[in-house]
């Protein structure tokens, strides 16, 4: 849950940049900095790990790319549930047939109730309350993108048995890598645009790298299926940014879909 809350808040500091993909690029470069800096403190990765980094790396910035994306085509309450909440039935099945993780079926209930309650938010989120084509494409593929990187760190945690180090170093290099996507597509100038933002992506970059480091090592943890589906009740924190910072409505179904998310989170707890 304190990933959760900590994961909303760096997605609002995405919601406000001016362009999406420059801001979601300082929030990862800022989280690789402070990463870099914490590296002496922790061991290499094993030799196993290594693949598993350079994966989700690369998956991050498909991740990125998409998620700016679906946020120019919607606000944060309408955008942020379909990207989250779409994905932890992808990690579900998929974590069963490749990480031979087993769910069980108070677990499985109370994670299809939890995701009924983030697609119910999404559907009546928006202020036109309609879903655009656009960013249904959008947080769609970006939802893809977060089963995939999920899954590729939840094993390479595993493989690398700390979870610490495995996360370090895995910020590091997907700060260098999308350090090296913006340069490459907006020229070595882009720097000094973000220059003038770097609080923002330093504070952003910390929350980014804290609430996914606990999601990983909760994933070494517990099925990689129920650590998803607790991350994503984020979407609850999210609601209330939005509300209270970003002036989005915040109607009756928005709290009954928070109500059902809570249901789902309580029966996996008891399950």
């Amino acid at each position: 849950m304190a990933a959760a809350a900590l994961h909303a808040g760096w997605n609002a500091l995405l919601k406000i940049g001016l362009d999406r993909f420059l801001t979601a690029s300082l929030i990862q470069i800022g989280a690789g900095l402070l990463a870099l800096a914490a590296l002496p403190l922790v061991a290499m990765p094993s030799a196993a790990a290594w693949p598993w980094i350079v994966l989700s790396a690369l998956l991050h910035i498909g991740y990125n790319s998409f998620l700016a994306r679906a946020y120019q085509h919607g606000d944060l309450g309408q955008a942020y549930p379909i990207s989250r909440g779409s994905s932890p039935l992808i990690v579900a099945l998929l974590s069963v047939l490749l990480l031979h993780d087993s769910l069980s079926a108070g677990q499985l209930a109370g994670l299809l109730i939890l995701v009924a309650g983030i697609w119910l938010m999404a559907l009546r989120g928006g202020h036109s309350g309609r879903l655009e084509n656009a960013l249904l494409f959008n947080a769609l593929m970006t939802a893809l993108f977060i089963a995939g990187y999920t899954l590729a760190d939840a094993a390479g945690a595993r493989a690398n048995r700390d979870a610490l180090s495995y996360s370090l170093w895995l910020f590091a290099v997907n700060g260098v890598v999308m350090a090296c996507v913006i340069a490459f597509q907006r020229g070595p100038r882009v720097f000094r645009q973000l220059g003038a933002y770097w609080r923002s992506g330093l504070a952003g970059g910390l929350m980014s790298m804290a609430a996914y480091s606990i999601v990983i090592w909760a994933m070494t943890q517990a099925p990689v299926a129920l650590v998803s589906a607790l991350r994503e009740s984020s979407v609850v924190f999210a609601l209330l940014v939005g509300w209270l910072f970003l002036k989005e409505s915040l109607p009756v179904m928005r709290l009954l879909a928070c109500a059902v998310i809570v249901l789902g989170v309580v029966l996996m707890k008891l399950a």
